[in-house]
């Protein structure tokens, strides 16, 4: 009869374990993992977004206008 009692403890005390803080913190890493994925993918697509808006600019700038010598007017000091 007490064998069977140590053995009734032994299975509740491993139940609890189990099923209170090994599956839970399991489940917990799990999560975890699955935000700092989503995470990196949004910043990856953020710096994409932003080496992209980087680039936009460069590639629109017209060429500055040539100063051409005709355009030129010379300036006196008036005293």
């Amino acid at each position: 009869m007490f064998k069977v009692l140590l053995w009734a403890l032994a299975i509740y005390l491993l139940y609890r374990f189990i099923f209170g803080f090994v599956i839970p913190v399991s489940k917990t890493a799990s999560q975890i993992k699955q935000k700092m994925s989503e995470m990196q993918q949004q910043q990856a697509f953020q710096q994409q977004e932003y080496a992209r808006q980087q680039e936009q600019p460069q590639q629109k700038q017209p060429s500055a206008p040539s100063v051409k010598k005709d355009d030129y007017l010379d300036f006196e000091e008036v005293k």
